[in-house]
């Protein structure tokens, strides 16, 4: 997985946890709903980085 793509779901991440935030505070709950999903869309695409970098780490360790 390249760098880009994780700085790019780290900050979506922030970005939802910002949205639900602001939420909260104007006691908006759409737009509290609407952060969490961006929480879960970015921690799905991290743990799919998680699971490409293993699978890459497994296959380096094989071609030795």
């Amino acid at each position: 997985m390249s760098f880009g793509d994780k700085v790019k779901h780290q900050a979506e991440e922030a970005k939802g946890k910002t949205k639900e935030a602001v939420g909260d505070a104007k006691d908006d709950e759409g737009m509290q709903a609407e952060g969490r999903r961006e929480q879960t869309s970015a921690e799905t695409k991290q743990a799919g980085d998680k699971l490409k970098d293993a699978g890459r780490d497994v296959k380096k360790a094989f071609d030795k």
